[in-house]
């Protein structure tokens, strides 16, 4: 058979039937393996390269067919799962930084990533430094001989910053630093940072893999020789994903390519209508020709993404305001659900930082992020017109 297309090999891509002969893949949910004698046992363990499972912990047939899948979907040769979407992140700055090095991160990332970053690699010697995703010639300057790792969200969470993965490679690769991307707002099925030359690709699988807010899991791809010290990380640290998760997203992973095209359309449409509102400052949203990085987000990614983020007039005030008037749309800690979701950072995810902090990393008063679902599109702009008119009441 010809090469298949990447949404058939989210589908077909399965573990081998059993002698039950199953359609869809079941769950190995056991936390360990038995051995055909002592000798096989001895073998699994002392020699790393056997391709067999010894405890879940380790490896587990239905977690194996999650990273998989995800795997090719990136175009990546080998990954490991995690807990959560944070294990991910932890798991890789914990395998690849030591006491000395330095990373440099985009200031636009997820609020945790950001503690990590500021509160507790500085506790074991790893320094940090930010850069402005609008101004990304500023991050040429900021590397140093002890740089070993550049890690970015594109696009960002949650102001839809977007960089030219392709550039940043190059000069990654021009400074001898590995090149780690945060995947989760655009997915594999509208974005391959690997294709544009990134090392490692993460995903918090909880968010858009998922697609319905049930389960929390993590994931990481890349080259065989960066996932294996990573796999010895997790698997000695313990940050595993269940096999129950991994059964949940990879059947989740059968729909992602529909799902994005609908969160997509359902979102340049929301965007594009609420342009221009009286009550609004800006509307972000890649696919918007107003969008600062309009041309770069055309160019690497296939659609626009679920995301769309905005500024209501009236700060934090109005935001509160504008969550309490919605009647459909969820107010959740979460993306990437079927169900569309509203958020306001700077009084709840953002809010223990300063307004100085905040703003240092792109988070305005009035930013209202909004994970758009796929109920019909009327319905989600006429809960969000009826929420703005009243927030400004």
């Amino acid at each position: 058979m010809s090469k298949q297309h990447p949404e058939t090999r989210a589908i077909r891509l399965q573990t081998e039937q059993t002698s039950q002969k199953e359609h869809a893949t079941p769950m190995f949910l056991t936390s360990s393996f038995t051995y055909e004698s002592a000798t096989d046992m001895a073998a699994a363990f002392s020699d790393d390269s056997l391709d067999v499972n010894i405890y879940s912990r380790f490896s587990n047939p239905t977690v194996d067919e999650f990273v998989a899948k995800v795997a090719a979907l990136e175009g990546a040769e080998d990954g490991i799962a995690t807990a959560t979407g944070m294990a991910a992140v932890f798991a890789t700055f914990m395998t690849f930084l030591s006491k000395g090095d330095h990373i440099i991160s985009a200031s636009a990332v997820f609020g945790s990533t950001h503690t990590i970053l500021t509160k507790f690699l500085p506790k074991w010697g790893i320094e940090y430094s930010y850069f402005d995703m609008a101004e990304p010639a500023s991050v040429e300057a900021l590397f140093r001989p002890e740089t070993k790792m550049l890690y970015v969200e594109t696009p960002s969470n949650p102001g839809l910053d977007i960089i030219d993965l392709g550039w940043l490679a190059g000069l990654c690769k021009k400074n001898n630093v590995m090149l780690v991307v945060d995947n989760c707002f655009a997915t594999p099925a509208v974005q391959q940072p690997i294709s544009y030359g990134a090392d490692l690709v993460l995903h918090s699988a909880t968010k858009f893999i998922d697609g319905q807010g049930r389960v929390l899991g993590g994931v990481v791809v890349g080259r065989k020789e960066l996932i294996h010290p990573l796999y010895l990380f997790v698997r000695n640290t313990g940050p595993s994903m269940s096999a129950f998760n991994a059964w949940v997203l990879t059947k989740s992973l059968e729909t992602l390519y529909i799902r994005m095209e609908k969160h997509a359309d359902n979102a340049l449409k929301l965007a594009t209508a609420l342009q221009g509102h009286a009550s609004i400052e800006w509307v972000k949203y890649p696919f918007l020709d107003t969008h600062p990085q309009h041309a770069i987000a055309k160019k690497q990614m296939s659609n626009g993404g679920g995301i769309i983020s905005f500024e209501i007039r009236g700060g934090i005030t109005a935001g509160q305001k504008f969550l309490d008037a919605l009647e459909m749309l969820s107010m959740t800690n979460n993306l990437g659900d079927s169900r569309s979701i509203a958020s306001h950072p700077a009084s709840t995810t953002h809010s223990k930082l300063s307004e100085a902090e905040r703003a240092a990393v792109g988070i305005s008063p009035g930013l209202i992020r909004i994970s758009v679902g796929l109920e019909h599109v009327d319905d989600i702009k006429a809960d969000i017109l009826q929420a703005l008119a009243k927030s400004q009441a």
